[in-house]
């Protein structure tokens, strides 16, 4: 086990990294919070909200995680389908006509980019009710935020400078006063709406924003303030669409190349859905396109590690680990591990899921690309649902093929990107 664990440097800062499945365990499912999460530089804090969900810790985090479960369980899930299909739908139609008017009847789109725009539409709809057109300044700011981290994540970070008037940070403050505006918005927009129906007793809604909402009828410790539900916002409008396009984006360069795969999803595709906008129930029968969004998740896990800080000098299998050391879980090591995985670990297998999660490796925990434990991934169900519905809809229309303008430079931008996007070939099946 030792052999497996070293130091490594992220900058200045010193890293313990552990691609150790078991050890990775014990880190995250510790419930006593023993192991926090690593506090992100301030322009992310800014990016994704310093009060949400994701960076919120103790009972604050466990109070946030009880407010939002209700929004994310299964029936209200199976209900946000057909909302999610209505925007693909209108995404394929638009593919059809520019294949059409090309020649050859085929088109090369940039599928990275259609997919960020798809699932920014869908988090909208179907989480705060709002189009993409109205979340887009959000969308865009967001964007260029990201852009700034990324270029600023190789440079030392100095306490403080955050605060400084320089050219980045002026334009940090400034993108997050847009965000701010057009959240503030949307939400006011959703209280305007139930405050011109005359009812104080009606819910604000059934989708995130309105479980969010709700909270301002109780005089409990759960009610969210204004600045707390846009700081949600922001993080469920960055998560629940950034991770998803991204297993789109890597599931569709994966059918790319292994043609065979992509005929068999079809078949099975068209044998429980048929051209029919596929429900819940359908879903479910899609076994193998479940198995190959597995597989994807696994070699191209939109997340490459997951950071944790020790709160006290914890003894870690043989480790002493002092308290405030770094840990570092490498997912993308421990996704491709030959001990874990065997000898095809780097190959596109997605039969290796046939039994299921739990069997599909030596470790029944060493696919992590949710994370694991209490702070598991709150949205993953709705990934998942969202994923084979887009799935779904993309092979019943269309078949596709790797453009040769395509450069593999798989990226780390927060999340796992294609550098040069993704440009892939795709023709109609029906015209």
């Amino acid at each position: 086990m030792l052999g497996k664990i070293f130091l490594h440097w992220y900058g200045t800062q010193p890293r313990i990294c552990i691609p150790d499945a078991e050890l990775a365990k014990v880190i995250l499912s510790n419930n006593f919070g023993f192991y926090a999460k690593d506090k992100p530089r301030p322009s992310i804090i800014t990016m994704l909200g310093g009060r949400g969900l994701g960076l919120v810790a103790g009972l604050e985090w466990v109070k946030r995680r009880r407010i939002l479960s209700p929004a994310f369980s299964m029936d209200k899930l199976k209900i946000m389908i057909s909302r999610m299909a209505e925007c693909t739908i209108s995404m394929l139609d638009e593919w059809k006509r520019q294949a059409i008017e090309a020649e050859e009847n085929s088109k090369t789109i940039d599928i990275n980019k259609e997919f960020q725009e798809l699932t920014a539409d869908i988090i909208a709809h179907t989480a705060f009710g709002s189009s993409f057109v109205q979340g887009k300044e959000v969308f865009k700011a967001q964007r260029e935020l990201q852009q700034l981290c990324i270029a600023s994540a190789v440079n030392i970070f100095i306490p403080g400078s955050q605060y400084l008037p320089t050219k980045s940070n002026i334009k940090i403050w400034k993108l997050d006063w847009k965000m701010k505006g057009k959240l503030q918005h949307i939400v006011e927009s959703r209280l305007n709406s139930q405050t011109r129906s005359g009812s104080s007793d009606c819910s604000f809604g059934d989708d995130l924003l309105g479980v969010m909402m709700d909270t301002w009828k109780t005089d409990s410790d759960d009610k969210l303030k204004m600045n707390e539900i846009m700081d949600e916002c922001k993080t469920f409008f960055f998560a629940g669409h950034e991770t998803t396009s991204t297993l789109l984006t890597w599931t569709i360069y994966l059918l790319s190349l292994h043609i065979e795969w992509q005929d068999k999803l079809r078949q099975e595709v068209l044998e429980n859905c048929g051209m029919a906008i596929p429900d819940a129930d359908m879903l479910s029968k899609l076994k193998m396109v479940n198995m190959v969004l597995l597989e994807a998740l696994r070699l191209y896990s939109p997340l490459i590690e997951l950071l944790r800080v020790a709160l006290g000098d914890m003894k870690l299998g043989n480790l002493l680990i002092p308290k405030g050391t770094c840990l570092s879980i490498p997912i993308a090591m421990i996704h491709r591990s030959k001990e874990y995985w065997g000898e095809d670990a780097n190959k596109f297998n997605p039969l290796r899921f046939i039994n299921g999660v739990g069997k599909a490796a030596k470790h029944p925990n060493a696919l992590l690309a949710f994370s694991m434990g209490p702070r598991n991934c709150i949205g993953q169900n709705f990934a998942m649902l969202e994923a084979k519905t887009v799935m779904t809809l993309i092979l019943q229309r269309f078949s596709w093929s790797l453009s040769p303008d395509y450069k593999h430079a798989p990226a780390n931008h927060l999340t796992l990107q294609p550098q040069h996007g993704l440009p892939v070939i795709v023709k109609p099946l029906q015209f």
